[in-house]
């Protein structure tokens, strides 16, 4: 059977390269980075190594590269730590309607600490509109987070108009640019982000490493205590082996980052444009083109379940996903669908193929020739097929 992995946003396989970087802390070089004898050397010179490399990876200063467990741990940090920071100036924090729950659900844990959290919209594209987030800043607000990119439809948000319009209002502005950072060229620089975080799985790292960016001078708090690892601001021992590999997956993703790019615009393309026509009431998700993550297509198919489609396509050797893989089990219509305007019905059947170095032009054919009999299957089942069938109506 052939096999073909497209859930590139859940993970990434781990680089050879970073595997061989990890490897020596593995075994022989264990010792303590934070230990001032010898056996600490290799360990506190692998995560300077690794900071340099990640902080070229998105054009900061290694100072200014804090490591974490991931993604989800940056964003908490980042959201909560900032907030929490100002929060005698004001407790008043802007998202928008896309972001990952790491970002949400701290949103509204502030909530209960008596923070007010403003959800900017979208369009039907998925885009905040910078305008949105002037309005929705307030005298009191602390804190602006807004995606770089959002995972489960592409999009790739205006955040160096959006900091522009923070920077006017003197408010710090976090992005989350998980699904970005080592697929897109990002600068935190020319962007003008006061922090921005990303995970080094998603860029062909090992999983459970991640960093945290914080511009020079922005105020954060420490949510970690207990160390005085990463210069204080996030206590305990670090995960030395996964971010040696961190490190070198992100200094082959500067070097690799237009090569990728060419490589998997086309499929993107190619599957954007012959899944639809092979599979009826099918729906694209997000932008097409220039405003979309270079390997990303997302599609509901309508009438039918997103994880049936999951199942099937497993068991004819297809890995793909139905949005993000911390919502995947949840089994009910993402938040980041209902907020471009589809209904829960259609939001169901949502699938996202995340093409990676892996796949070829083949692998697309294969998806095409293969899902519109698992479509069919599994309509033939739906009480919603039988009954648009017999009314006559329906389609997206």
């Amino acid at each position: 059977m052939k096999k073909v992995y497209m859930d590139n946003a859940a993970a990434t396989r781990l680089l050879p390269e970073a595997r061989e970087a990890m490897l020596p802390f593995l075994g022989d070089d264990y010792g303590n980075p934070s230990s001032l004898h010898e056996w600490g050397d290799a360990a506190r010179e692998a995560l300077d190594a690794a900071r340099d490399q990640v902080a070229g990876l998105i054009n900061a200063d290694p100072e200014e590269i804090y490591f974490t467990s991931g993604g989800t741990e940056s964003n908490n940090f980042a959201v909560k730590g900032m907030a929490l920071m100002q929060r005698a100036k004001g407790r008043h924090v802007v998202v928008s309607a896309l972001e990952h729950f790491s970002v949400l659900q701290a949103a509204e844990t502030l909530k209960k600490l008596d923070f007010e959290v403003t959800e900017v919209p979208v369009d039907k594209n998925g885009v905040v509109d910078p305008a949105d987030v002037k309005k929705a800043i307030r005298p009191d607000t602390v804190l602006v987070s807004i995606m770089h990119a959002n995972g489960e439809i592409g999009t790739i948000e205006p955040i160096k108009e959006i900091a522009a319009v923070t920077k006017a209002a003197k408010v710090p502005f976090h992005t989350d640019a998980v699904a970005t950072a080592g697929t897109i060229p990002v600068d935190v620089k020319d962007l003008g982000v006061d922090a921005l975080s990303l995970a080094g799985m998603n860029f062909y790292g090992p999983k459970g490493t991640g960093a945290l960016y914080v511009k020079k001078g922005t105020r954060i708090m420490t949510l970690l205590d207990g160390g005085i690892q990463e210069g204080g601001r996030r206590g305990g021992t670090e995960n030395v082996a996964g971010i040696a590999g961190m490190g070198v997956a992100a200094e082959i993703a500067k070097r690799d980052m237009a090569a990728r790019i060419k490589q998997v615009t086309p499929l993107r393309d190619k599957l954007l444009k012959e899944l639809p026509p092979a599979v009826t009431h099918m729906v694209v998700t997000g932008p097409t083109g220039k405003g979309r993550l270079p390997g990303h297509a997302s599609f509901c198919t309508e009438f039918i379940e997103g994880e049936a489609q999951l199942m099937l396509m497993s068991s004819k050797g297809i890995a793909v996903s139905s949005g993000s893989a911390c919502t995947s089990k949840a089994l009910k219509a993402s938040h980041v669908l209902l907020a471009i305007g589809l209904s829960h019905e259609i939001a169901q059947g949502s699938i996202l193929f995340t093409m990676g170095l892996d796949n070829t032009a083949e692998d697309i054919d294969y998806i095409v020739e293969t899902m519109p009999p698992i479509v069919e299957r599994l309509r033939q089942m739906s009480p919603l097929y039988a009954k648009f069938q017999k009314s006559g109506k329906g389609g997206a």
